[in-house]
């Protein structure tokens, strides 16, 4: 991927969000989006090596279209400044966590997985999960690979009263109250170009694992709820 180049798209278009300008840079957008298809290609490959849960991953269905959907948000603007993508079983249909990360207009990369945004079922499973296995929480947080790579969970939209039918001294109430159980960094891929993209993703994804797998337990479709 060449990474200079998609940072002066994004940073153009970011300061010409427009259907004309976009137009007019569309074949250098289609270059950059065969480059990305690519890169999100090879990123699969790797973590299907050490992810043998993950599944079939279509490179071309997993990224995101770069075209917002303004219907119901006041930012009229028609377009992303990042490319995106999620690397998951899409047959799940949300049932499984995935892999995410997208690179924008400021060169900044954003890598992460787990579940954002589960359905209530989903989400009730995996509280419920962490109520009755507290100890397969504790274990995962304090995986070293984890710990190295991620602080925790993402707090956003957190809870600030436990759920309905869990009370304040549930163990790891904490985590019980939060939406997402996602975990996320960030990284100037400007400032410091990396080498090999691919395997710098590929290895944050790695540090993942341990999330991954618990969070297949926590949100398997054959436990009761």
């Amino acid at each position: 991927m060449h990474l200079k180049a998609l940072f002066e798209f994004l940073s153009g278009l970011e300061q010409n969000n427009n259907r004309p300008w976009f137009a007019w840079n569309k074949p250098a957008y289609d270059v950059l989006r065969e480059e990305f298809e690519h890169l999100v290609a090879d990123v699969t490959a790797r973590v299907q090596k050490f992810d043998r849960a993950l599944g079939p991953v279509d490179p071309k269905k997993a990224m995101f279209r770069i075209y917002r959907d303004t219907r119901f948000s006041k930012d009229r603007t028609p377009y992303k400044t990042h490319f995106s993508a999620a690397i998951r079983d899409r047959s799940k249909r949300g049932l499984e966590p995935g892999y995410y990360f997208h690179i924008d207009h400021k060169g900044m990369l954003l890598v992460g997985g787990g579940i954002y945004r589960p359905e209530p079922e989903i989400l009730k499973r995996v509280r419920q999960y962490i109520a009755t296995n507290p100890q397969t929480l504790t274990r995962m947080l304090r995986n070293l690979r984890l710990r190295k790579t991620y602080d925790g969970f993402i707090d956003e939209d957190a809870l600030v009263r436990p759920p309905k039918g869990f009370s304040v001294d549930t163990p790891h109430i904490d985590a019980i109250k939060l939406r997402h159980f996602f975990a996320m960094l960030e990284v100037n891929v400007k400032r410091r170009p990396p080498k090999d993209l691919a395997g710098d993703l590929a290895d944050d994804f790695r540090d993942l694992l341990p999330l991954m797998e618990w969070l297949r337990a926590a949100a398997s479709t054959e436990r009761s709820s």
